[in-house]
């Protein structure tokens, strides 16, 4: 088996060393909103016509979307900490129009439907830049594109195959350099503006809670939801501060526990981790070209994002998707510095002309991983309740459409959205434990043997592939 040009082509380890020498463990993307908007925890019982769990991207869309249908609305979000801290707050950025994470998985799922999701995932971000447009949500939206880079000799077919399908546009070597000067890049495939898009996270999330609250909403933070009980005309909502006596409810809770028991091993908590560089210089952007500012991402199991800010620092982040056992969600687990090590040394032996960068910042969030690698969807209690989940890294843009889902679930009504088999099927559950943490970390295991074998998936990850489980990306 070979090394991967990431272990090829090490930097200096004093290098490394001396780029993360200052960093601090901090979210850049929550630094960068200065002072934020609080909204305050609630006190006492009340009641709602619906009641939205989860103050992320999913919860937002769908109390926005809610009041944009239907004006008179008392709509109420709960957050258990502040808005966007999570995952919302916490990812690269990357606003896509695919709602299936990429065509090939959507292909492999729900062929029949796939034009039909293609053409509902570019509408989807449409509208999201309408709406920017519309309430003039300061999020750094820029409408960009997207480039996918081989680093790999096996990767160059991979991506060759992809010519012309749906604009994309196949670069050789020279080509791809041309666009941003990388030693490790083989070629590359472009992706229109029209399918791809960045954002500044946090803003964003700030900016659509802000939304929420003009068109009439109610937002409370540090309000824990402990459970739902139904009741006679309605669902109860059980907080620590009070109890919200609702006609419905929307669950937007992301890689957390479920507060519906059948949802429970639906996804797992995977962490991610992420760097953010100091701004360069004018020298150091001139020196990797970039001007198109499009998003990147290498085509390993193992894969590294990167983009630009709108300072013009690049955030770098990926690789290590690690998964704790029991599917564990603790703070300390954000701290990992072989993981930023490594993506240091990564981030180096793509751009070794930036070498004498610092990294500013480094972080890391979980990941609602479905296996699907997309989101589910569902409604309970006599359909008083929806849920949304398992976005598998993948839910910027996807999280509004998944808004409208479970609007139309809620509503009682058979839409183009809910006719999906995506929408109807759910995805198989995990194991429980132990089984879960022997199983992910068996498949970690054997995709980083399969980016080491000339991207050769073993026995284990075609078995995988067979059952429907994803594991792809």
């Amino acid at each position: 088996m070979g090394n991967t040009v990431f272990e090829r082509r090490p930097p200096r380890r004093s290098a490394v060393e001396h780029a993360l020498a200052h960093s601090r463990h901090s979210v850049f993307w929550l630094d960068d909103l200065g002072d934020r908007v609080e909204h305050p925890a609630l006190v006492g019982d009340t009641t709602a016509d619906l009641v939205v769990v989860g103050g992320g991207y999913t919860g937002l869309w769908t109390a926005v979307r809610a009041l944009e249908r239907e004006p008179s609305l008392r709509v109420t979000v709960v957050e258990a900490k502040t808005v966007g801290w999570a995952a919302s707050g916490r990812n690269g950025g990357f606003c896509e129009a695919s709602l299936t994470h990429g065509r090939e998985n959507g292909e492999r799922r729900w062929p029949d439907e796939l034009d039909e999701l293609e053409r509902l995932g570019i509408e989807n971000l449409d509208g999201i830049e309408e709406t920017v447009a519309r309430y003039g949500l300061d999020c750094d939206f820029e409408r960009t594109g997207y480039l996918s880079v081989a680093v790999e000799p096996h990767q160059v077919d991979w991506l060759a195959a992809s010519d012309g399908e749906n604009g994309a546009r196949f670069l050789g070597e020279d080509a791809v350099r041309g666009l941003v000067n990388s030693p490790t890049y083989l070629a590359g495939l472009l992706v229109p503006p029209r399918d791809s898009a960045l954002v500044n996270p946090a803003k964003l999330a700030a900016e659509l809670a802000r939304v929420v609250v003009e068109l009439g909403g109610t937002i409370h933070e540090h309000t824990m939801v402990r459970g739902l009980e139904r009741a006679r005309d309605g669902v109860e909502v059980r907080t620590a501060g009070g109890t919200i006596r609702a006609q419905q409810v929307a669950l937007g809770t992301n890689a957390f526990p479920s507060l519906l028991v059948r949802n429970r091993l639906m996804t797992v908590p995977v962490y991610d981790y992420v760097l953010m560089t100091e701004p360069l210089t004018p020298e150091q952007k001139a020196e990797i070209g970039w001007n198109g500012r499009q998003g990147i991402g290498d085509l390993a199991n193992q894969f590294h994002y990167y983009r630009q800010s709108a300072d013009d620092r690049i955030l770098w982040g990926g690789y290590d998707a690690v998964y704790h056992a029991g599917g564990r969600i603790r703070p300390e687990y954000e701290k990992r510095p072989e993981s930023f090590e490594r993506l240091a040394s990564h981030f180096l032996t793509t751009f070794p002309q930036l070498e004498g960068i610092r990294f500013t910042h480094s972080w890391a969030g979980v990941i609602d991983t479905s296996t699907q690698f997309s989101a589910f969807f569902g409604a309970a209690l006599g359909g008083r309740v929806a849920c949304a989940a398992g976005f598998t890294g993948l839910g910027v843009g996807a999280t509004r459409f998944a808004a409208d889902v479970m609007l139309d679930l809620l509503s009682g009504e058979e839409t183009e959205r809910t006719r999906l088999e995506m929408v109807r099927r759910r995805p198989l559950p995990f194991p429980p434990e132990p089984a879960a943490t022997i199983g992910v970390n068996a498949t970690r295991w054997s995709l980083d043997r399969a980016d080491h074998n000339g991207g050769r998936r073993n026995l284990l990850l075609k078995t995988l592939d067979a059952l429907g489980l994803g594991f792809d990306s």
